[in-house]
């Protein structure tokens, strides 16, 4: 994603919208925000097992795009799902890289009760950074990332909550989606001039048009439902993290936000979710809110103290591996989603 060091806001587009989304509907609070539940509720999220998953995936490698680590980890995150009773598609697609590099990506989608009219969407990225373009010493730059942290994090906790769903019953229907070419984002080194914002998530730009088309008017046949909101998880396992309420969030989805921060009060994490604004991040969350019209907030952290990255000291290094990922970061975000998802 577009995770500047500032924490800025990169898309001209999204800019444009937040004072009208903020005045014209930011302050309202859906009914739904009222249903979530005053005291705990669903099954103990297991952090040792998200945090495996973590592990497995950092165990194929960098995840870099057209790689063969890349291809071995898609086939294992679908493989996890289908084994979890998910009904599982692949949406592949050959998109262009910020220098025309032709990238294979696939989008990994997962669907838990598929019949279901209420859903709610659950996405992160899974693709690994290909330069370590914010690394302190420059040797490294262009290098890859093992990306547990940015990548495989978001992914472990959304499979560990199909874990625990497959084994329950919901009273809504959830949508995992693991999007693809998240990270080959314009890089620090690269002498580029075009809009740096369009060259992130692009997978996601990608399904958020597919995603349009099937569910506008003209469809030739009638799409399945569309989630009421969405959840992205992006960088949800490092060390330290706290999670303030991201602009774009704010703006086009506040009560989603409301509903979140509630929720990990009530678990007893609101400590890790802090009722603060940090900036607007040109995200997964963009597209799936600007193209696709689901309201999506963006759970990513923010340092504000960090003096290498406001996205904390591994964000596009060497060091965002195993060593850098907090089972204790795991749960906080894994249990606060428990208590969205089992509160509907």
């Amino acid at each position: 994603m577009n995770k500047r060091l500032t924490y800025l806001l990169r898309s001209a587009a999204a800019v444009c919208l937040l004072p009208c989304m903020v005045a014209c509907g930011g302050t309202r609070k859906s009914a739904d925000m009222a249903a979530t539940a005053a005291q705990p509720v669903g099954p103990a999220f297991s952090a040792d097992s998200a945090y495996q998953f973590c592990q497995q995936q950092c165990d194929f490698g960098p995840r870099t795009m057209n790689s063969e680590a890349h291809e071995r980890c898609a086939a294992w995150i679908a493989g996890k799902f289908r084994q979890y009773g998910l009904e599982v598609s692949l949406q592949q697609a050959t998109l262009s890289g910020y220098d025309g590099t032709p990238l294979r990506a696939t989008n990994i989608m997962a669907s838990y009760q598929p019949a279901a009219s209420r859903r709610v969407l659950l996405c992160a990225h899974w693709d690994s950074r290909p330069w370590a373009d914010n690394d302190p010493d420059e040797a490294n730059h262009r290098q890859p990332v093992m990306a547990a942290n940015d990548g495989a994090s978001g992914v472990a906790v959304m499979i560990e909550l199909a874990r625990l769903i497959s084994a329950d019953t919901l009273n809504v229907g959830v949508d995992f989606v693991c999007f693809d070419a998240e990270d080959w984002g314009v890089p620090e080194w690269a002498d580029f001039s075009g809009d740096h914002g369009s060259t992130w998530a692009l997978g996601a730009q990608h399904w958020a048009g597919q995603f349009a088309a099937s569910h506008s008017p003209s469809a030739d046949r009638q799409a399945a439902p569309a989630p009421q909101y969405g959840i992205l998880l992006d960088m949800v396992g490092g060390q330290g993290a706290r999670f303030f309420q991201e602009q774009v969030s704010m703006a086009f989805a506040r009560s989603v936000v409301e509903k979140v921060w509630r929720a990990a009060e009530v678990v007893g994490y609101g400590g890790y979710f802090v009722r603060d604004e940090g900036g607007g991040i040109t995200d997964d969350h963009l597209p799936v809110n600007q193209v696709a019209k689901i309201p999506c907030i963006d759970i990513i952290p923010y340092y504000p103290d960090c003096e290498q990255s406001s996205f904390g000291p591994t964000w596009h290094t060497v060091s965002d591996d195993m060593q850098h990922i907090d089972r204790a970061t795991l749960q906080a975000v894994g249990q606060t989603l428990v208590q969205v998802l089992y509160s509907e």
